[in-house]
């Protein structure tokens, strides 16, 4: 179809990651979350060197690696740079690298958490530009709180993404007309999706994917 394919599956083996491969995946979305060190008060089921195993083997497939993680979990501002440092020091920076917001949700544990500040946004999405200069950084869940002027700061800052489309996997999000229309007002113009090979050569430009545009000035 001409598409790239992003999937996000949880844990790997190594084995699953080389059959990824060989179905032709593109990337794969394995979030660290938070810091190490404050990662047990939000994740019990599985160790934080599991999902590191995770990206190694993923890496290690030749499949693109997404990775990043979530502020507003109740988290010290040491655990949002934590997360950076890992990512930045991994072997290889992740391709991209989704920078999200919670979404405090009814019913949840984090249901009575404080929104995250845009401010705290832009200073995370700026630090993950700095420490890594060549990866997607992706303004990401949380985004449907931010207005227009506030998205704009956050492409100022070092954004050159999104998560596009009505719904994540568990909140709402912006819908791709309303994308569209700040991209046009802000001069930003979306990017052809990506392709490997002859069919690159055949295709040419096409239209941006839904599920995550890359823009540029």
């Amino acid at each position: 179809m001409g598409m790239e394919v992003c999937c996000t599956l949880g844990m790997l083996e190594k084995q699953q990651a080389e059959e990824l491969k060989k179905a032709d995946l593109t990337a794969y979305n394995h979030n660290l979350d938070t810091s190490r060190e404050y990662y047990p008060n939000i994740i019990t089921t599985r160790s934080y060197d599991e999902r590191l195993e995770t990206l190694q083997y993923v890496r290690e497939a030749g499949i693109s690696v997404c990775s990043g993680g979530i502020i507003g979990l109740g988290e010290a501002e040491e655990d949002r740079v934590g997360l950076l440092h890992t990512l930045a020091t991994l072997p290889t920076h992740p391709e991209s690298v989704p920078i999200n917001a919670l979404v405090p949700v009814k019913g949840t544990p984090l249901q009575d958490q404080k929104h995250v500040e845009i401010w705290e946004m832009i200073r995370m999405i700026a630090t993950a530009r700095i420490v890594m200069p060549k990866a997607m950084v992706r303004l990401s869940a949380g985004r449907v709180r931010f207005s227009m002027p506030e998205q704009a700061l956050c492409f100022l800052a070092g954004a050159n993404s999104i998560f596009t489309g009505e719904k994540l996997l568990t909140t709402p999000n912006n819908d791709f007309d309303a994308d569209q229309l700040m991209f046009k007002i802000l001069g930003l113009n979306p990017k052809a999706p990506r392709f490997s090979g002859a069919e690159e050569e055949a295709e040419g430009a096409l239209e941006p994917e839904r599920c995550e545009d890359a823009v540029s000035n």
